[in-house]
């Protein structure tokens, strides 16, 4: 059992061959797909997804923090009122982005511990969104922590000092793509990092992973991100999908 805690399977670029693309990962062995939110533009899509799919879809709720803008009050409203009428499985995808645009990083920070701070209401777990801001994250990650503090840093892509600063605040290292990048350097250092920290996504359709770098990314490529795991840390297919796919269990409780 494979499971990819982070898909964006609603995205348009799956239009086409969703239902096929779907069907292909399920083949490869992906049976959970984690679903993380962007904004409430989006919410539509990802409500049809989990009718389409109802057994294979898990749905986060949150604002990404590149889509905090002007009117990121309003966006902050929209999740309250969905975590506070359906159940999800996470807030997310949530956290600072700086790699854009530096202008909104108050509203940002803001945004980041008020869903935080939902989170932790919900007894729920967080998915960390981080570019170029690891230090403002870990900023407030020290001020929020706590055993009801728990959740992935989505994508990560830091040094070994950052890696073991986010296990420190009780977050799970999403790997994907990128472990498969020459230029990635996380696959470094992962081999010093227990797989027990581990959990394995995609982000499709973006960050495919080598050999399909530049291309569309999707679920069933996910088996690629065992394989570069399986060289790091010279365990079998199975063992390396089942310890991610139980530290998934831990983190969701699904």
């Amino acid at each position: 059992m494979i499971t990819d805690t982070h898909t964006h399977l609603y995205s348009t670029e799956f239009n086409e061959d969703q239902k096929e693309m779907i069907q292909r990962a399920k083949d490869a062995g992906v049976s959970r797909f984690f679903i993380p939110a962007i904004d409430s533009s989006y919410t539509k899509s990802m409500l049809k997804l989990e009718e389409d799919f109802p057994s294979d879809v898990y749905l986060m709720m949150g604002l990404h923090p590149t889509s905090v803008k002007k009117d990121y009050l309003e966006e902050l409203a929209h999740v309250k009122e969905w975590i506070d009428k359906k159940d999800f499985c996470a807030l997310g995808e949530i956290g600072i982005d700086l790699f854009w645009d530096t202008s909104f990083l108050k509203a940002q920070q803001e945004a980041f511990k008020t869903q935080i701070k939902w989170a932790k209401e919900k007894k729920l777990p967080i998915i960390i969104h981080c570019r170029a801001a690891f230090d403002e994250v870990f900023e407030i990650l020290e001020a929020e922590k706590g055993e009801d503090l728990r959740g992935i840093f989505h994508c990560f892509t830091g040094t070994k000092e950052q890696a073991l600063t986010a296990i420190s605040y009780n977050m799970k290292l999403g790997i994907g793509g990128v472990a498969t990048f020459k230029n990635g350097k996380i696959d470094t250092f992962l081999k010093e990092i227990d797989l027990q920290h581990i959990v394995l996504e995609t982000d499709a359709p973006y960050l495919a992973p080598v050999p399909y770098r530049g291309k569309r990314n999707e679920s069933a490529f996910i088996t690629k991100v065992v394989e570069k795991l399986i060289a790091i840390y010279g365990l079998s297919f199975e063992e390396i999908s089942n310890i991610t796919t139980q530290n998934s269990k831990d983190v969701f409780g699904i």
